[in-house]
């Protein structure tokens, strides 16, 4: 009897693993705009047929993607909620059309994604902001009431997600801008936009953290990569920047809900032809007393640089503001370490601290930056740290 009753037990266990091993896997399903009356002939207006897609997509079990194939789709201000019953994918091969009047987005972003886990945006395919039309209304630095110009793609509470291999093109304003977002790849991607194209920031990343960005060009008429308040662990990686503004840490100090920014490293990258390399800028008369730490620069190339690493604790935008008062943004923890090339202005190296907080253990190791094949020089305000190994333009720190 006994030997039955394993037996049996044994049957039924058997039959469980064939059971659960059988199980079929998780199913793609595929939502192709087409399908939802989508048009790529670059004029019909494809925001419904976009909207009814993605609802489709985000509610399926499972692994549900949204599919734009090749043509051109013309699409109005549209935002992609979740949550997501699974993970969801948006996959361009096409090119999307923003339309080129600013008014008709009605939205700060043109195509915006928020509260969404497991996202991945995919292809070889363009958002193109068809930005030309509107960038002469930029003009904020002389009218307070300028209009907001529309982002090309936003993030907002979105985690565990990722884009690669497509093109951002001719925003409006700034090209991918992230919010809150946690656990994030930003790999493969080009963003372009002429040089003298107002405000165009490649990359904008606020109160994120862990965040990686590789093997990417950015070429815009504004910061490639912009980090600003509340940030941590960072890695940069492999990415070529110019024309553009550099990879900017701040502005900061300029209002009370900032935060800290803490953990970033840029590796591995190339500059060429910016206004800056390395840069991080905080307000005189900072309303906020946060801190900047624990930073690593390394292996940076420097190509017809105009300011190649540059702290600006005095940053004014739009002067006059002379002895307004020191910046209360502490600087700590900084190491720039192999980086070289060539500068446009004699100065190469630029560390304006603060007063009434100063920079401290900043630490330069192996910097070779030469002006008009001489060396360069460097300024140094307000910082404690260290200097090793080669060092041009000569060591300022004490």
């Amino acid at each position: 009897m006994a030997c039955l009753k394993f037996a049996f037990k044994a049957l039924c266990l058997s039959l469980l693993f064939v059971t659960v091993t059988s199980r079929p896997a998780t199913r793609l399903q595929v939502f192709n705009v087409q399908n939802y009356g989508a048009k790529g002939d670059g004029t019909t207006d494809n925001t419904n047929a976009f909207t009814n897609a993605w609802r489709d997509a985000c509610a399926s079990n499972g692994l549900g993607r949204m599919y734009i194939p090749k043509g051109k789709f013309y699409v109005g201000g549209v935002t992609f909620e979740g949550p997501c019953n699974g993970q969801t994918s948006f996959v361009i091969d096409g090119t999307l059309l923003a339309p080129t009047n600013n008014n008709d987005i009605k939205k700060e972003t043109w195509i915006n994604f928020r509260y969404i886990d497991y996202l991945t945006i995919s292809g070889g395919g363009t958002i193109d902001g068809q930005g030309k039309e509107s960038w002469p209304l930029n003009d904020c630095d002389k009218d307070s009431h300028c209009p907001n110009l529309a982002m090309n793609m936003g993030f907002d509470f979105v985690n565990k997600s990722s884009i690669e291999g497509i093109t951002s093109l001719n925003s409006k304003g700034g090209h991918l801008n992230f919010y809150y977002v946690d656990n994030f790849s930003i790999a493969g991607v080009n963003i372009t936009a002429p040089g003298d194209s107002p405000n165009t920031d490649g990359i904008k990343i606020a109160f994120s953290s862990n965040i990686k960005i590789s093997n990417t060009h950015i070429g815009t008429g504004d910061d490639c990569i912009a980090i600003l308040s509340g940030n941590t662990n960072f890695d940069i990686n492999k990415v070529t920047c110019g024309p553009g503004h550099g990879i900017s840490v701040g502005s900061l100090g300029r209002y009370k809900e900032e935060k800290n920014v803490e953990n970033l490293t840029v590796r591995d990258t190339v500059f060429t032809g910016t206004s800056d390399g390395i840069r991080i800028k905080t307000w005189e008369s900072s309303v906020i007393a946060i801190v900047i730490s624990n930073f690593v620069f390394e292996n940076i190339h420097m190509i017809d640089v105009e300011n190649p690493i540059i702290i600006d604790q005095k940053y004014c935008p739009h002067p006059p503001c002379q002895n307004m008062g020191e910046s209360h943004v502490q600087i700590e923890d900084v190491t720039l370490k192999n980086i070289w090339g060539t500068s446009m202005n004699k100065m190469a190296v630029q560390l304006q601290c603060s007063k009434s907080v100063p920079c401290k253990n900043i630490h330069l190791v192996d910097i070779n930056l030469t002006h008009n094949g001489t060396d360069a020089t460097a300024l140094c305000e307000n910082v404690e740290g260290s200097a090793s190994r080669n060092m041009v333009p000569s060591n300022c720190l004490n």
